[in-house]
């Protein structure tokens, strides 16, 4: 069984839920952003929406007030550059979003590839 990214944010969480991976998924957020020194501190029972919210809050303002630490941050949990490079942009706010989608793709791929193998 081959790993197939979800192409939404929404698709994603749902797929998390669905395989009993939700949690990891949070702890697996959680611990990438304490090694870039910017802790969030989400609960494990957060909802699905709240959690997609409240990341793109997190990355809008580090994209805004603290962009040393947003691209440590990118690094550290290894979102491709290319796919950073691709996106448009010209508007902070669908920027920020798509980049918390690119996050949550990849922590979603070290979570699935830790379960699976």
């Amino acid at each position: 069984m081959s790993f197939i990214a979800p192409v939404s944010t929404d698709l994603l969480l749902s797929e998390a839920q669905k395989e009993a991976l939700y949690v990891k998924l949070v702890e697996q957020i959680n611990k990438d952003f304490t090694l870039a020194n910017e802790s969030v501190d989400f609960e494990n029972s957060i909802a699905p929406i709240d959690l997609k919210l409240q990341l793109h809050e997190k990355v809008y303002k580090l994209i805004q007030y603290k962009f040393a630490e947003y691209l440590n941050l990118l690094y550290i949990i290894d979102v491709p550059e290319s796919q950073i490079k691709s996106l448009d942009g010209s508007d902070l706010v669908e920027l920020s979003e798509q980049v918390a989608f690119l996050i949550l793709k990849r922590e979603w791929q070290k979570v699935w590839f830790r379960n699976r193998y």
